[in-house]
This record gives C-alpha cells, sequence and structure tokens, in this order.
C-alpha cells in the first residue's frame, strides 16, 4: 500500500531471482517501488509477464521502456565511430548499454518524485559502478541502495536457497527451470556468459550455451556477401548481394547485421579480462553485428583517414573503452573524446563490400568520395605521382639518412657502453 509519507525508490528490474526479492525487501523496508524494465534487444523477453510479477511483488508500478533504437544510435554507433575495443578483445557490450539504461533510470526517478534508485549488480562487479557514476553524473541529488552490499541483506539471504526460500514465503513466482551454468546478460549488442563453470579459466564451455551464433563448424558452406555504407562513420545502409536484402533503418540495419553475421559463425570471443574493481574475471561474449559493422568501419577509415589522425584516433578509441567500462560515460574527458571523434569522422563516408564465411570477416573492396589513397601515387609502374604530386623516389635516400641519425647515436652509445 502506498503512502505519502513513504520513499519512492525506482529498482532496475529484470523480472529474475534476485530483482525480485530486493524488489519485497525494498517493501519491506518502507519504500514505495517503482520496478523498471528497459527494453534495450533481451532475446525473447515477456516483458507482460515480467510487469505482472513486479505489480505481484509489491511494486507500485512497472515501467517498460523500448530504448533499443536509442541504444543503437545514441550508444552503439558511438562505440563502432572510434572502434573502441577493451583490451584488444571485448566490444563493450554490457557496459555501452549501462548508460543507456541509467540515464532512462534517472528520468523515471525525475517524472516519479523518487530520490533513491536501487539495482540487484553483485559487490565485486563493474555493473554496480556503472550504473551509479552515470546516476549521480546525470542527478547528484538520486541517494543508491546497493542490497548486495547490504550487510543486512547478505546475511539474511547467503545463497540461492534463502532467496528461493524468501519468494516461497512471500508467494513470488520462480522459475522451475534449474539455474543455468553460467551468469547471463543479453541485449542488442551482444550475450555475455561468466560465472558458474567459467570461473574456472581453463573450463570449456557447451556449444548450446550459444544464443546469437552458430559455431563456424557449422556455418554455411557458402559465403554471404555484403555492402556497408558509411556516412561520417555511421552505418546508413547495408546490402545482401547474396539474396539482395537492404536496410536502412538503424534499428533494423544493427539487426540484420546480428542476424547474417551470427548466422556466418563470427563475433565469438573467450577473454579473462580486468575489472574497474581490481578482479580479474573470465566473459565469453558474442557480438555479431557488431564485430561486422567494426570491422568494415577500419577498413574504410583505411582509405580515407589520414594518417596521424587515424594513429591519435586509435589512442581515443583506447581510452574511449577504458571509460565506458569503468562507468565515466558521461564525464567531461568523455565528452572531450566523443567530440573529438566527431571531428575524426568528417569524411568516412564511403562503402565497403565483406565477404562473411564460417567465423572470417574478408574485404572485398572499398570505395570513398573522400578517399586520401591515390592508385597512380602507390602505383609500382607509375614515376612520380602522376598530376600535382612531385615524388621522386631518390628523395627516399634523405628521408631515411634523417630518419638514422637517433639510431645510429643509440647504436654508438651501446657499442660504447658494452666495451
Amino acid at each position: 500500500m502506498s503512502s505519502e509519507s513513504n520513499p519512492k525508490v525506482v529498482l532496475a528490474y529484470s523480472g529474475g531471482l534476485d530483482t525480485s526479492v530486493i524488489l519485497k525487501w525494498l517493501c519491506e523496508k518502507g519504500f514505495d517501488v517503482v520496478a523498471f524494465c528497459a527494453d534495450v534487444g533481451q532475446h525473447h523477453e515477456d516483458f507482460e509477464a515480467v510487469k505482472a510479477k513486479a505489480l505481484n511483488a509489491g511494486a507500485l508500478k512497472c515501467v517498460v521502456t523500448d530504448l533499443r533504437k536509442e541504444f543503437v544510435t545514441d550508444y552503439i554507433f558511438e562505440a563502432l565511430k572510434c572502434n573502441a575495443i577493451y583490451e584488444g578483445k571485448y566490444l563493450l557490450g554490457t557496459s555501452v548499454a549501462r548508460p543507456c539504461i541509467a540515464k532512462e533510470m534517472v528520468r523515471i526517478a525525475a517524472e516519479e518524485g523518487a530520490s533513491f534508485i536501487a539495482h540487484g549488480a553483485t559487490g565485486k562487479g563493474n555493473d554496480q559502478v556503472r550504473f551509479e557514476m552515470c546516476a549521480q553524473a546525470l542527478d547528484a541529488k538520486l541517494q543508491c541502495i546497493a542490497p548486495w552490499r547490504d550487510a543486512e541483506f547478505i546475511e539474511s539471504f547467503k545463497g540461492r536457497s534463502d532467496l528461493l526460500a524468501y519468494c516461497t514465503k512471500h508467494g513470488i513466482p520462480v522459475d522451475a527451470k534449474p539455474k543455468s551454468n553460467y551468469s547471463i546478460d543479453e541485449n542488442l549488442f551482444h550475450t555475455s556468459y561468466e560465472s558458474g563453470v567459467l570461473e574456472d579459466a581453463n573450463e570449456t564451455y557447451e556449444e548450446s550455451m550459444f544464443k546469437m551464433t552458430v559455431s563456424p563448424q557449422a556455418a554455411p558452406e557458402t559465403s554471404t556477401t555484403i555492402d556497408l555504407e558509411f556516412v561520417k562513420g555511421v552505418p546508413v545502409k547495408l546490402t545482401n548481394k547474396t539474396d539482395g536484402t537492404v536496410k536502412t533503418d538503424p534499428l533494423e540495419l544493427f539487426m540484420y547485421a546480428n542476424e547474417i553475421a551470427g548466422a556466418n559463425g563470427i563475433g565469438r570471443i573467450d577473454i579473462v579480462e580486468n575489472r574497474f574493481v581490481g578482479i580479474k574475471s573470465r566473459g565469453v561474449y558474442e557480438t555479431p553485428g557488431g564485430t561486422l559493422l567494426r570491422d568494415a568501419h577500419m577498413d574504410l577509415e583505411g582509405i580515407c583517414m589520414d594518417r596521424e589522425v587515424k594513429r591519435i584516433t586509435e589512442g581515443m578509441g583506447i581510452e574511449f573503452a577504458r571509460l565506458c567500462y569503468n562507468g565515466f560515460w558521461f564525464a567531461p574527458e568523455m565528452d572531450l573524446i566523443r567530440y573529438s571523434v566527431d571531428y575524426s569522422q568528417r569524411d568516412v563516408t564511403g562503402t565497403v563490400t565483406l565477404e562473411l564465411y564460417k567465423g572470417n570477416i574478408i574485404a572485398r573492396g572499398r570505395t570513398s568520395p573522400y578517399a586520401l589513397y591515390n592508385p597512380d601515387l602507390a602505383s609500382m609502374d607509375i614515376e612520380g605521382g602522376g598530376d600535382n604530386f612531385d615524388y621522386n623516389p631518390s628523395d627516399a635516400a634523405g628521408f631515411i639518412r634523417i630518419n638514422a641519425v637517433r639510431l645510429k647515436t643509440y647504436a654508438a652509445l651501446r657499442a660504447k657502453t658494452q666495451e
């Protein structure tokens, strides 16, 4: 029962065991709970069932927001523009989703007059940092409740059996299926698998685990050829040259990229990564569409981005990934990077042709109206560089001598110190 005197909290709610227990626990603590469920492309989620479960557990209301298009255009494509990748492998599928969800959560809190937000993230993970850092950057007045860091909550729920017993006591329906061997996070960008048997870094996983991709061995024997068109670093058109399918809407384009890349066994990784809180963690990820679009984007940059700009943006991409992973999406340094990346992408316009085959992305060609590539200048058969280029191969001798000065100096020092 709602009361004007009860504090109001917006709970990030999935409908799973943990957040259902947290919802009821918050009610028992005297909070009026508004459950919030973000649709960021979870596979086969029944949001009406989630709503019903939240209300049954005591929520005042359950708000479900379709964030899929915003997630693609304002978050995934932002990461794509700088080829963001964490520790050389991870495409940030969970990390990029959190600020999108947190922003909507803060909006709902303001709309509902809530002074608190709550989440079910573990006290050892990254998500607690991401949710709370993003929320505080957007509304410093909001307070956060994190039950898995609360001593009383942890004492009451020491394991899955305690959570299930609590649900039985309060008539909260639970999934009768056995608990998965993995902790799974799903959205449009990726599916991640952690915990469970994967906590043994040397333990392999079952093929049946995967949701978005087939194994390369099971992929079709015939390849798929596509054209990907970009404007200012953003994908605007995907054409399947094998069957004629064309997608231009951002959400439809990304979903189709997931479909065709996943069908060709593209986008799986297995990594031991460094969490922001200082713990190493093993994760298995499948990011089919993101892998495909990033590969195409990098290929296009090769033909139309200046060498030194490319060198600098590679560093910005690494920093973007670090900031995103650590929860600093709404930080001023992230704004600086995003504005700089936008400038670097002003001429990244053109089309890349790719062949997809059994886990491989094979470049077949690329074209751009802003191409810096000059075939005459690059040709081994044409002296000089063609029109407007006065390139004399003999000039390279002086170029080499100048660049070798410091190498000779260093070599002389090493020889002297080793005498």
